[in-house]
């Protein structure tokens, strides 16, 4: 539904302006601004090729990057006359560069006045717009390209002199991402998998978009792949029980899930050939630059994160070949010709976003020849670069973190260069490798006989050590330099170094070799003379680096080591895999964060860790422990957990949880004995079922605002998925006054053995019948029992008793003990806080 309604709001463009041409007399003059999303969508493409070769459209005034009070979105501006075309051009605006800052007033905008002043004079140029008389034919062919200075002019060039398009290469179509359909039910972070019923050959780790930058890949959640050969026999369906209703009503293209021949747990659309062969190259769907990133298999896509797959048989070779050229800045300036923004105006172009969709990667203009050696270099320092980060080992250092990433920086560098001679834009050869040695030609995956300029690896003598190519820092690089000196001189003003932490340099670092030196005042000269490659060496083409600080890392990796290293000391079962387990643990029970504290003390390596997140040797304990708990603790009372609104939804779920209990005992029907008198042919159920049961209503989804506190709704989101590491239970402190939880890693029946321990505790030990911790504890049993009458009632060995009765049983005696009925306990709520008023 969201999908189309964006399909609709864009595509009003189209019908608009066809209509605002009918709309005037023969010959009659029209005017219109209008969202420029139909230049490069889909939905575009026939309003370009079909309309717009019929009527005399006169003027294409780029206003993309003019800022213009109430219009969110990217606009162009179009002059025509209704009748057909006169003459065989169209005097085109095209923009070069953005506001730079938000104008105080729009009218006296730099980028609003430039169009003013140039655009009745074709071949003139600014810092911000060129004017041209375009060919007609050229704005009737989609997508357009209008981006100024000579872009729309060298995206054609790139186009006419390269050997083939990505499509000839590929395995179409490009995409194959999976549609999952209320996904945070599939979603699992490492606290939920772990905690999990099945094994954890079903899971695959999730790419989404957002974690493909800079050649890597990041994994921090996984997916249920119910494809992985248990199907409906797997543990993880009785899992997924709770939001059985909510999925089998997803939308497809057919209807319902069952309409489309699906079950309630399958994905809404999954293309199997994206997982027959591992290779896959992903891309960042949205992102302000192209991130292409080499998987090896065992992923999901989702559709943020599209993968190009090329023939069953190709290499790991073919697809770095592919990766090395996508990655490019070349690519990056090819594409954002072609592609479409994603929001609005934008003070530095850099920071747009821009939707990379498949059908124009799918043109992407490819060389005769290949980058390979340098792609294979850059995708094996990606990976050196993930395992040293700490959030994957506590032990790297940063020194040789910030040295391999710098490692890349100036290798993607050697890319780009060597990309502008593969692709015809220089004669010369400006890579360093060129200054080392030379190289033979080896064959290119284009096809035989054709040669691969690839040199070789840097990594050998000449290579990073001694003089040779030196790891460089951001602010280092040629075009950066070049842009250091004219904001010197009172050229250029821009906010690239301060929001990238780099320092503008306007010389060549002192540690560089003359060589080096001498290299990159050779690419500083071309960019200076040579139209094109200084199109293309400019911020919004050249990669951000924009990486996560080291710091910001090891804080994150500090505090889940703490938190995962809280949650061993519960594993009684041996769950959770950690190399050095503590000594010291828990049984099943309720404990207080002091208790929990005093394991922590006892545990070296905890307290070593501790000492370095906190920066403090001498750091509070108990008050570590309580900050990391209590950010990951949930209420197992709904009354603690929602505020009323979220009580009223509850009650809904509560309700077709209920209706669900009914279903599955008409279907346990099917399993009886055909001689058994309640057996029910599998045939009949559905009608059984609609008659006895009906539709069972979807519930309703939660928002922020319907939890008590914020973490709440962050650790739970809006279909209520556990997600958090420990159960809490306010209002039944422990002895010692602090919050008493359990691991979230407990089953139904586990969870209730330990309440049920700690009631006994408090009322024979600790506080007696009238202790008020009693009655929310059997609130919070009462909570538990459908669930243990639905999964725990079988007769269970050890105890040689049906648990859920049992249970069930153990809640009504201890309520008529401390003189309480079941509604009481069930309408159980946490005292009212009084204010205390100061005399």
């Amino acid at each position: 539904m969201y999908k189309e309604t964006c399909y609709r709001q864009y595509s009003l463009a189209v019908p608009f302006m066809q209509r605002i041409y009918s709309l005037a007399v023969a010959g009659g003059f029209t005017g219109q601004i209008t969202a420029n999303s139909f230049m490069k969508r889909e939905f575009g493409k026939k309003l370009i090729e079909n309309f717009i070769p019929n009527v005399d459209l006169t003027h294409v005034i780029d206003t993309s990057g003019a800022y213009i009070p109430g219009h969110g979105t990217p606009t162009v501006i179009l002059f025509g006359r209704n009748r057909k075309p006169i003459v065989s051009t169209i005097r085109a605006v095209m923009g070069i560069r953005g506001e730079p800052s938000t104008p105080e007033n729009p009218a006296n905008g730099l980028v609003w006045s430039a169009i003013l002043n140039q655009v009745d004079h074709s071949g003139s140029q600014s810092e911000f717009v060129s004017v041209t008389d375009s060919a007609r034919v050229s704005f009737c062919k989609h997508p357009w390209s209008i981006g100024g200075g000579g872009a729309s002019d060298l995206k054609e060039w790139l186009e006419k002199n390269s050997d083939q398009p990505l499509l000839n290469l590929i395995e179409p179509p490009i995409g194959r991402a999976v549609r999952i359909g209320e996904e945070e039910v599939f979603i699992f972070n490492s606290t939920r998998k772990n905690n999990s019923l099945c094994s954890t050959s079903e899971f695959r780790g999730y790419l989404i978009g957002e974690n493909l930058r800079d050649w890597a890949l990041e994994v921090d959640t996984w997916v249920w792949y119910p494809y992985s050969g248990l199907g409906k026999n797997s543990d993880m369906v009785q899992q997924l029980w709770s939001w059985r209703t909510a999925l089998a009503n997803r939308s497809t293209f057919q209807g319902l899930m069952a309409d489309a021949g699906l079950a309630w747990f399958d994905y809404m659309q999954h293309t199997a050939s994206a997982y027959k062969t591992p290779l896959s190259i992903a891309f960042a769907e949205v992102a302000t630059h192209n991130h292409f990133v080499l998987d090896r298999g065992g992923k999901v896509f989702k559709q943020t994160a599209p993968v190009i797959k090329l023939s069953a048989d190709a290499t790991e070779d073919d697809y770095l070949v592919l990766l090395g050229l996508l990655n490019s800045s070349i690519a990056c300036f090819w594409l954002k010709q072609v592609c479409f923004p994603k929001k609005g105006f934008s003070d530095a172009k850099w920071e747009e976003r821009m939707a990379f969709n498949s059908s124009n990667i799918e043109n992407f203009p490819l060389p005769l020849e290949t980058p390979l050696l340098r792609s294979r270099e850059l995708d094996q320092l990606s990976l050196k670069l993930t395992a040293l980060s700490p959030v994957q080992n506590l032990n790297s250092d940063q020194d040789s973190w910030l040295h391999t990433l710098k490692q890349m920086i100036t290798l993607q560098e050697e890319l780009d260069w060597q990309c502008y001679q593969l692709y015809g834009l220089i004669d010369e050869d400006l890579t360093y490798a060129a200054k080392i040695s030379p190289h033979p030609p080896t064959p290119s995956p284009w096809g035989e006989g054709e040669p691969d300029l690839a040199p070789p690896s840097p990594w050998g003598e000449g290579g990073w050590e001694g003089e040779g190519l030196p790891p460089i820092a951001l602010g280092q690089r040629a075009f950066e330099i070049v842009m250091a000196r004219k904001m010197a001189a009172g050229e250029l003003q821009t906010t690239w170094f301060d929001r990238h932490h780099s320092t503008p340099i306007t010389d060549f670092p002192i540690e560089w070799s003359d060589d080096y030196k001498q290299l990159v005042q050779r690419r500083i000269d071309v960019i200076e003379r040579d139209r094109n490659i200084a199109l293309i060496e400019q911020p919004e083409y050249k990669r951000r680096w924009n990486t996560e600080p080291w710091n910001s890392q090891l804080e994150r990796a500090l505090r889940n080591w703490l938190l995962d290293r809280l949650e061993t000391y519960f594993d009684f079962d041996g769950r959770m895999n950690d190399e050095s387990k503590p000594t010291a643990k828990l049984e099943i029970s309720l404990v207080s964060i002091a208790q929990l504290a005093d394991l922590a003390r006892q545990d070296p390596k905890f307290l070593q860790i501790g000492e370095l997140y906190r920066n403090d040797p001498t750091f509070n304990v108990q008050k570590l422990v309580t900050e990391l708990v209590e950010a990951e603790s949930v209420p197992l009372l709904p009354i603690l957990r929602y505020k009323p609104t979220g009580l009223r939804k509850r009650t809904e779920w509560e309700h077709t949880w209920h209706l669900q209990r009914r279903e599955d005992k008409i279907d346990d029907r099917t399993k009886l004995d055909k001689d058994h008198p309640d057996y029910l042919p599998e045939l009949s159920t559905k009608a059984l079922k609609q008659q006895e049961i009906g539709d069972i209503p979807v519930p309703p989804k939660y928002t922020n605002t319907d939890f008590q506190k914020s973490h709440y709704w962050k650790l739970r989101g809006k279909l209520d998925v556990p997600k958090e590491r420990w159960v809490s239970f306010p209002h039944c402190n422990a002895e010692d006054g602090t919050l008493t939880i359990a691991w979230a890693g407990y089953n139904h029946l586990q969870l209730a053995q330990a309440i049920s321990a700690y009631f006994v505790e408090v009322q024979e030990r600790l506080g007696g019948r009238e202790d008020p911790r009693l009655p929310p504890l059997l609130a919070n049993l009462l909570q538990l029992l459908p669930w243990l009458k639905q999964w725990h009632n079988d007769l269970d060995p050890t105890y040689n008793l049906a648990m859920g009765d049992y249970f069930e049983a153990f809640i009504q005696d201890e309520a008529r003990q401390i003189d309480q009925t079941l509604d009481d306990i069930r309408s159980w709520h946490p005292p009212t806080k009084t204010n205390r008023r100061r005399s």
